[in-house]
């Protein structure tokens, strides 16, 4: 994949950094790493594993609320979703209803059950219900998950701002790889949450810079509204049931909202941040604050997309032959409307780069607990019958946050082989997402779940997903229309009648079967149905398989089994279920006592005082 900018005479996009831009960027660099080197020598100095994973459970509300946000608002989104306004218009924004109408089934079902049993790791929760091999089936699922996403976003803002910086892919990778490495590493999780917490601030700036010039270039924000009505781009109505459309209500609101339960209710990264907190109505209220600073990050990217279309809605980008990807739009609107501004090219790139920073030093972080809770410990408990020292459980923490950070270095630089950028990010968080958030529904909701069903349900869920997502061919995509009417002297420029067909050869987003999105025009009968689905039903189909799978053999375990299941762990359970197990228990007690008291009355006169008949026990007269 080749996403160089394209040097057509007169045209072409020279690197638009000034000595003020470097600052800047090393400002940001010199923060962040300092808050690192901040929290290593204060405190407790991270010497414990307490204080390295989870802040002694004492961090403040605001800082983890943003920190939520910006753990899975890398570069990939802020450059993606400008993109997806540019290219598909703004039915994306529906999206954020549905984190909306998801964040009180996370607050009042999941959140409790976590905070209930104060654990490091999410899935030790599932060891505690199933049993060890389900854990550790999860847990190397995760791992694998975020160590490809790790190395997609790290490869993202390098790629796409190479022309603009002038900095070369390497070094771009290799600069930011280790610097969040360094301060996630040494800082633990206090140094993550405060440098998401600085990084946002740019990601903010860098945003609102595109708008704002965007407005002032084009003659106001109703302009830029204007020229988006005009250029077909306003789209909000498209409620059709049909499963292969690629952005509808229900596919953002249903897709959308099942992705966003499966990072902020079951994701190791988002739990653990939520277990920073010293009560569960601290926690409640960090995750409802975090939601609508997720959506303004949303909403102004999005926006921002639009400002871009008002300036080359007329004479299209890729089609000119001046990029090549449409992932290098937002670079290239802003050194033609910003490259003579001193500082602010920096600022656009330092945020950028925060967005890779903050996803990949919360990634780094939860990777190393993961690793210490569900590999290490248990082996170590095992083969030693004892627990790992305090001492030692800090040493292997620090490796292995160093070791996975310098793993997502190595694996960006073969992220070219990984695909168009955030749809395959989309795609690798909704085929791991869905089947893991089934598994924790399965465990906390019923029952009737076992050990065998639950593993039988995550490996349909998972083979499911992966094929869906995976498999082709698939329909090609469909964009808006663009023109090229505006551009002067360009003898690049392709008709713009063809430019689907321009943009599936030039935009390596639409090249590859991970991407490929079907389009509301694809109806080709050639293509297998489910090949055709819209990428957003990907975590809710390997999240319903799973649920499915998974109480189907444990219903029919139940048919075979012989003896009656112990009385299941009611803290296990989200509350309403909680509150029932505990009703059946006391009912059983209650039944108990009866039944003996029934029995000693036929043997003779007994007397049984309240207490003892609670108690399930009596005293002779």
């Amino acid at each position: 994949m080749s996403s160089k900018i394209s040097h057509v005479e007169g045209t072409s996009m020279e690197p638009g950094f000034g000595v003020w831009d470097y600052v800047v960027v090393g400002l940001m660099m010199v923060v962040s790493a300092g808050i690192g080197l901040y929290y290593r020598c204060s405190g407790g100095r991270q010497k414990s594993a307490q204080e390295y994973l989870l802040g002694d459970r004492d961090l403040p509300v605001l800082p983890v609320a943003i920190s939520l946000m910006a753990s899975f608002m890398s570069s990939i989104t802020l450059l993606g979703v400008s993109r997806e306004n540019y290219i598909f218009g703004t039915q994306f924004v529906v999206i954020n209803v549905g984190y909306g109408l998801i964040t009180p089934v996370i607050t009042h079902c999941f959140l409790p059950v976590f905070f209930r049993l104060q654990l490091t790791s999410s899935y030790q929760y599932l060891e505690e219900r199933f049993g060890q091999t389900t854990r550790l089936l999860t847990s190397v699922a995760f791992t694998l998950q975020m160590v490809l996403y790790l190395s997609i976003v790290l490869y993202a803002p390098a790629i796409a701002l190479e022309a603009l910086t002038g900095i070369s892919t390497v070094f771009a990778i290799l600069l930011v790889g280790l610097v969040c490495t360094f301060y996630s590493t040494i800082g633990g999780i206090k140094a993550v949450v405060f440098t998401d917490f600085f990084q946002s601030l740019l990601m903010f700036a860098a945003v609102f810079a595109v708008i704002i010039k965007g407005a002032m270039d084009a003659g106001g924000l109703k302009e830029i509204w204007r020229i988006a009505g005009e250029g077909g781009r306003l789209q909000f109505d498209n409620v059709s049931a049909d499963p292969t459309q690629r952005h509808t209500w229900w596919s953002l609101m249903l897709g959308g909202g099942f992705t966003y339960l499966s990072l902020y209710a079951v994701n190791q990264i988002q739990v653990q941040r939520l277990l920073t907190l010293r009560s569960i109505q601290r926690s409640q209220v960090a995750l409802w604050l975090s939601w609508p600073i997720l959506s303004l990050i949303s909403l102004s990217t999005s926006l921002a997309g639009l400002a871009i279309y008002s300036r080359y809605h007329d004479c299209d980008p890729v089609a000119a032959g001046r990029i090549t990807s449409t992932d290098q739009l937002m670079p290239l609107f802003v050194v033609d409307s910003m490259g003579g501004l001193p500082g602010l090219c920096g600022v656009f790139v330092a945020g950028i780069f925060s967005g890779s920073l903050s996803t990949i030093s919360s990634g780094v972080n939860s990777l190393a607990a993961v690793t210490l809770e569900d590999y290490i410990k248990p082996v170590y408990k095992r083969v030693k019958a004892r627990e790992i020292p305090e001492k030692m459980n800090n040493i292997i923490l620090k490796s292995f946050a160093l070791a996975y950070g310098l793993v997502s270095v190595a694996l960006a630089f073969s992220a070219d082989y990984l695909g168009g950028l955030l749809q395959a990010s989309l795609s690798i968080l909704g085929v791991v997402g869905g089947p893991t958030l089934g598994m924790f529904t399965l465990g906390m909701f019923f029952t009737i779940t076992n050990e065998t069903g639950a593993v039988c349900g995550l490996l349909t869920g998972l083979s499911i997903a992966f094929w869906i997502a995976f498999g082709g061919p698939k329909p090609p995509v469909i964009t808006l229309p663009i023109s090229t009417e505006g551009c002067t002297n360009q003898p690049n420029v392709s008709d713009a009648g063809s430019s689907a067909e321009l943009y599936r050869q030039s935009d390596t987003i639409f090249n590859t079967s991970v991407s490929q999105l079907v389009s509301n025009e694809s109806s080709d009968s050639n293509y297998f149905y489910l090949y055709k689905l819209s990428y957003l039903w990907y975590v809710v189909i390997g999240f319903l398989m799973t649920v499915v799978v998974g109480l189907l053999v444990s219903a029919v375990c139940k048919m075979f089994r012989k003896t009656e299941p112990p009385a299941p762990n009611p803290d296990l359970f989200i509350p309403c279920v909680r509150s029932y197990i505990l009703r059946q228990m006391a009912k059983k007690q209650l039944d108990g006592a009866t039944k003996q008291y029934a029995a000693m009355d036929k043997l003779g006169p007994t007397a049984v005082s309240s207490e003892s008949l609670k108690s399930g026990e009596s005293a002779p007269l």
